[in-house]
């Protein structure tokens, strides 16, 4: 009898605007054999699966349905989306206690049913709940994984591209840190082709403004962020699935990074099958190290006020 290979299954918890914008892009690239979604709003999942089932004869043989926890013992990938969304002028740090009720409860269930999975973690303040996760999971810092700033330093890239007038995939450009405020551009590193951006303090200003302040300008135009954050969750759920080793700016725990120990930050990070493989250490510059251990520093007295 010959052996049926594992269906990879990848679970979205939370079919808000990010959860269900992310669960449609993956099945358009067919990334997954099983898709399932899970809400408080079973109504609202049951929907989405319904509306995504009848665009199947349009894509391949993905199978998609609406959940429960019980769903996540079989999952390559549980990505959390779940939380209180985001309002107009409100920072993502104060989101913070409004969402940790909230995760604490889905990381409870979640845990009852996979131990071996990857948690992608998408909620904000991403940094802080990807590190409550981990926390509350007690499972190796590799398997807990937090979007971090890979959508960042797309807009990032993409900006320094709109200015240049070059292919924004040309740009090779990071933001890391906080997902939020306190978050860096790394212009010592900055290149196309390894050559130097031809910039002028006040362009760098401007497109640094405008990649910390992107988010807060969409939900000021039409009340939440999700199709670029559903793009950045594929490319991650890609890396892991296909074993790429990829290097992508995502959350994870830091150990003496320039410095910097014990608290989530966004990093370029090797990425394969088993999670997080790798942290590259990049070599920055030493106004950059101050800013990463101020951001690390905001993070950390935050997490100290919260008890996790």
């Amino acid at each position: 009898m010959p052996l049926t290979a594992k269906k990879t299954r990848v679970v979205v918890i939370g079919v808000g605007a990010v959860g269900s914008t992310t669960a449609y892009t993956l099945l358009l690239r067919e990334r997954m054999d099983e898709l399932v979604l899970i809400d408080a709003n079973n109504e609202k999942a049951l929907g989405d699966a319904l509306d995504m089932n009848h665009g199947l004869p349009f894509l391949g043989q993905s199978k998609v349905w609406a959940g429960t926890y019980e769903d996540c013992r079989e999952a390559d990938i549980i990505i959390i989306t779940a939380g209180a969304a985001q309002r107009p002028g409100e920072s993502r740090i104060d989101l913070l206690k409004r969402n940790v009720s909230i995760y604490e409860s889905i990381t409870t269930e979640v845990l009852k049913y996979n131990t071996d999975g990857i948690l992608l973690i998408a909620s904000n303040p991403v940094d802080i709940m990807s590190y409550f996760t981990w926390k509350k999971s007690g499972w190796p810092v590799n398997r807990i994984i937090g979007s971090g700033t890979l959508l960042d330093s797309a807009r990032f890239r993409y900006l320094i591209g709109e200015k240049l007038q070059i292919d924004s995939r040309s740009v090779h450009a990071h933001i890391i840190g906080e997902h939020g405020d306190s978050e860096l551009p790394l212009w010592s590193l900055a290149n196309i082709a390894g050559t130097e951006l031809s910039l002028s303090d006040e362009a760098r200003t401007e497109i640094f403004s405008n990649t910390k302040d992107a988010a807060y300008q969409i939900i000021k135009a039409k009340g939440a962020t999700y199709y670029a954050i559903a793009l950045a969750l594929d490319r991650i759920c890609t890396a892991i699935l296909h074993n790429e080793a990829a290097v992508l700016n995502v959350s994870t725990l830091l150990d003496d990074y320039h410095g910097v120990s014990g608290v989530y930050l966004g990093v370029p990070c090797i990425v394969d099958r088993n999670g997080v493989r790798d942290v590259l250490k990049l070599n920055i510059s030493s106004d950059e190290k101050e800013l990463l251990q101020q951001s690390a520093a905001k993070l950390k007295e935050i997490i100290a006020s919260i008890a996790l």
